[in-house]
């Protein structure tokens, strides 16, 4: 079949990946579904990727929704929204650490797991990590240094400055 399936782990090699759709995370070659949403996810997906992507000039990214990203050699995960800072990647899959990995709670994600994908990303030397919660609108902002809970409703990066109201964005919801 050419979709991920929640209750099925698929084992493939590779050079299989690329063909399977929707597109899945490849964990040491297992096959994982991504938990991707109902309404408030993929709204607020939509809402962010357009508020980051208005302004990639101004800040100096490329912003890019569910993006397969290559976090060691067999392990590949697949962020809601993906922000370079510099230029696009040369293949298909990028290879190198993105500035900023957004990924948007789903009601069938589980803390492990996310804790885990969050964990690839810092791994590989991702400086970024926002995680929203759509529902209760708990945010948090992960970096190398910890993890701090977002009080203002604002999310924000250093080097680039960005900033985001979830407020704003949260109004068009």
């Amino acid at each position: 079949s050419d979709v991920c399936s929640s209750d099925l782990l698929t084992h493939i090699s590779l050079q299989q990946l690329t063909s399977y759709r929707p597109d899945c995370d490849y964990l040491e070659g297992e096959l994982l579904e991504r938990n991707v949403g109902e309404w408030d996810h993929a709204r607020l997906q939509m809402l962010l990727s357009r508020y980051l992507s208005n302004r990639e000039k101004q800040f100096g990214i490329l912003v890019v929704p569910e993006q397969r990203v290559q976090v060691k050699a067999r392990r590949f995960r697949v962020p809601d929204i993906t922000v370079l800072a510099g230029s696009r990647p040369a293949g298909g899959i990028i290879t190198e650490p993105p500035f900023l990995c957004v990924e948007i709670l789903s009601p069938s994600d589980r803390v492990v797991e996310m804790q885990e994908r969050i964990g690839d990303y810092l791994n590989f030397g991702v400086r970024y990590v926002w995680l929203i919660d759509p529902r209760t609108g708990l945010t948090f902002v992960h970096t190398p240094d910890g993890v701090q809970e977002v009080k203002n409703g604002i999310l924000s990066t250093k080097d680039p400055d960005i900033e985001v109201s979830l407020s704003e964005l949260e109004q068009s919801l």
